[in-house]
């Protein structure tokens, strides 16, 4: 089977729209960096500027820079920067399965290899906008990162570089501004984003007109994803590859809702044109509401039950939404203890929620539970320890179900050795491999290293983590009976294992 390239598309005649989208795009120029190349951003924000070309909205295409040192710039590249994203699931009550094959990446650039190329991006006038998709994870500060490296080994690093080399390359030309949407799920993204950047860019002794041309001539919005982006159909890969007729390795599945929310000027929604081309795109000038529910509720949802159910033995989000126990426990902690906790629209909330799950069960979207264990310490400070500390402060009382969930990640790590850039923990279902921050994962090697098989070293255990203000940003030893409640169930966790400890809310 050959594979998908702009030449195999043209000799084998493919479907009309897709070469004739294809062959228009080849002549657009680029108008879009992009850092990050996973399936979210391909299945998501690609998918979308593919759309605004295939209908003559946008004209431009996408520049993806690989952000971390091992990822699939590679094969981009080797395909011609094409893809085929499939989308899937109901609409009044038929099924729906959507081919597209999404041209709006003109091609891949690994800054460990080649960032004098990123950097020559920096020179082109055309590029207007940056994309970014680095985890939670990915915009922090890190206090050691370089100016002298090349690349700098953080995204907020290699975007201050390419600024600030823009900016020079410009003459400080206020006009050779950037808009920048990250879509990373963290509180006010691009005003985090931004802040990093001028606190490298003073720390690194820019000048003053730089750090006033970033403040002033350029735009970090604040932006909201929602999609469920399972990614490569690995077990369907072989039977969708007969269908296609073609190999594709970066083949792409999706659920066919789709929103995007960005907080921003009513005039860039002109210049980015989504909601013309019929795109679920909202340009609001308050995008808290929208953030909080689909934080607190989707991604909340998955964050405190997904390490549970992989360790119960599960293997999907559909398989942890069916199941009796497991399914009912991720409902009942988002009906009786996030949507409480929250001080508004409780029935729209409900409602949000009850689509929530209708999605998850989406039966054509196999959404892999080891998938959204990447980075589980930074995802549950932003998506499920708010609500914690919400219910708390509402109730004078702590959520049983979300305090268990924090319980579970913690015994998650237990057992694991940290192995070059990931932990490999021996698990009753086998072993699993958990992808975090390497100082996150050497930390719960080391604290559970110490484990000695009592109460008293649980209890030590938990002081530790919860008093981890690296991982927190604040000592939850402070909550009252916290430590307590989470030391509890981390020793049922231990000594009676994750069945016995789900079957106490069963029911």
């Amino acid at each position: 089977m050959q594979l998908l390239s702009k030449k195999l598309l043209n000799e084998a005649h493919t479907v009309a729209e897709d070469m004739e989208t294809i062959l228009y795009s080849d002549q657009l120029p680029e108008k879009v960096i992009q850092f990050g190349e996973g399936n979210f951003l391909r299945a998501f924000v690609d998918w979308m500027f593919h759309r605004l070309n295939r209908q003559k909205l946008f004209n431009g295409k996408i520049v993806v820079v690989q952000p971390i040192e091992k990822g699939m710039v590679n094969k981009l590249n080797e395909q011609d920067g094409l893809y085929t994203l499939i989308q899937r699931g109901l609409i009044n009550g038929r099924n729906m399965d959507i081919k597209e094959i999404v041209s709006s990446v003109s091609r891949g650039i690994n800054p460990y290899e080649n960032w004098t190329e990123v950097l020559q991006c920096a020179e082109n006038p055309e590029i207007e906008y940056v994309v970014s998709n680095t985890t939670e994870a990915g915009i922090v500060y890190d206090p050691k990162d370089s100016v002298d490296f090349k690349p700098p080994n953080s995204f907020p690093g290699k975007l201050a570089v390419y600024m600030y080399h823009r900016y020079k390359h410009f003459n400080g030309d206020p006009s050779k501004g950037l808009v920048l949407l990250p879509c990373e799920l963290i509180d006010r993204n691009g005003d985090v984003l931004e802040q990093i950047v001028l606190r490298l860019a003073k720390k690194w002794n820019y000048p003053e007109g730089f750090i006033n041309w970033v403040k002033n001539c350029n735009q970090f919005l604040n932006t909201l994803v929602d999609r469920v982006v399972p990614g490569y159909p690995r077990e369907e890969a072989a039977a969708i590859t007969d269908r296609l007729g073609y190999q594709d390795n970066l083949l792409c599945t999706s659920e066919l809702y789709h929103l995007w929310v960005i907080e921003g000027e009513e005039g860039l929604s002109k210049k980015l044109p989504f909601r013309e081309a019929g795109l679920n795109v909202i340009w609001t000038g308050d995008m808290a509401p929208y953030r909080t529910r689909k934080v607190r509720i989707l991604n909340g949802a998955h964050t405190s039950s997904v390490p549970g159910a992989y360790l119960y033995g599960l293997d999907t989000v559909g398989e942890m939404i069916d199941h009796g126990i497991i399914g009912s426990f991720t409902k009942e902690l988002i009906f009786k203890e996030v949507i409480p906790a929250l001080n508004y629209q409780v029935e729209e909330l409900r409602e949000y929620a009850e689509s929530v799950f209708e999605r998850f069960a989406n039966p054509y979207i196999k959404h892999y539970l080891t998938s959204i264990l990447l980075n589980c310490s930074s995802k549950y400070k932003t998506r499920v320890l708010p609500s914690i500390l919400d219910y708390y402060n509402k109730y004078n009382s702590l959520p049983d179900r979300l305090v268990f969930s924090l319980a579970v990640l913690i015994f998650l790590y237990k057992d694991g050795k940290v192995t070059g850039s990931e932990m490999i923990a021996a698990k009753d279902r086998g072993e699993i491999k958990i992808q975090d921050d390497l100082s996150v994962l050497k930390f719960f090697e080391e604290i559970w290293k110490a484990f000695d098989g009592s109460q008293s070293s649980i209890m030590e255990i938990t002081q530790r983590v919860l008093g981890n203000e690296h991982l927190w940003d604040k000592n939850l030893n402070q909550i009252q009976g916290l430590t307590g409640k989470v030391s509890e169930n981390l020793q049922g966790l231990v000594f009676k294992g994750i069945k016995k400890m789900y079957d106490q809310f069963a029911g």
